[in-house]
């Protein structure tokens, strides 16, 4: 379980197929901290610590994570934003996030906004996936690469944000431009609600 509130971004150093496989090497400044078998957010995929070597670390993503998320598209050199686990007592300061990626989006306009940067994003617009809650609502809160934020001027099929400069300098949202494809994770509330109203129809 995750805030997603970004610790930092990592580095990819070193990409590896394995037949459907990737495995991914990382370097970051907590490194250090991590052990074998622990989970840490990449751009909001939840992925397992599988090897340490002095300042790196190795992930390994397989087909399904790669189909629905960006990370098949990263390269040696890329910046990943990073979150560890929660830890149980404390505080939760983004939103309740799972790192499970729904699909990805793609950024469609960046607009100043007299200090900060409106992002737009697109999906595919999908009304089965929408009727599981694959949705934004304005001012609900939704996963871009990792990051919690809070949605404006939603439509069917796309959303902005709003990035102030902190978060713009601490993720890789610096990095992003239009054209950028993005992570996305919806809000679990919303997909429980919209699953108990399935089975009350039923």
């Amino acid at each position: 379980m995750f805030s997603g509130i970004i610790e930092e971004f990592a580095t990819v150093v070193a990409i590896e197929h394995d037949r459907e496989n990737i495995d991914f090497t990382l370097t970051c400044s907590f490194t250090n901290e991590l052990s074998i078998d622990q989970s840490v957010a990449h751009n909001g995929v939840c992925l397992t610590v599988v090897k340490i070597d002095g300042n790196n670390y190795v992930v390994t993503a397989m087909k399904e994570t790669l189909d629905r998320t960006n990370l098949g598209l990263l390269k040696v050199g890329d910046k990943v934003n990073v979150e560890r686990s929660m830890i149980m007592n404390g505080r939760l300061d983004g939103h309740i996030v799972q790192g499970h990626v729904d699909q990805t989006a793609t950024c469609i306009n960046m607009e100043d906004a007299d200090g900060s940067t409106y992002f737009t994003f697109d999906y595919p617009e999908n009304r089965e996936m929408a009727l599981h809650g694959y949705f934004t609502v304005d001012k609900g809160s939704v996963t871009v690469n990792g990051v919690s934020l809070t949605v404006c001027n939603p439509t069917s099929h796309s959303f902005q944000v709003a990035i102030i400069p902190y978060t713009l300098e601490h993720t890789n949202f610096q990095d992003i431009k239009i054209g950028s494809v993005v992570n996305l994770e919806f809000d679990i509330l919303g997909k429980y609600i919209a699953r108990l109203n399935e089975l009350k129809q039923k």
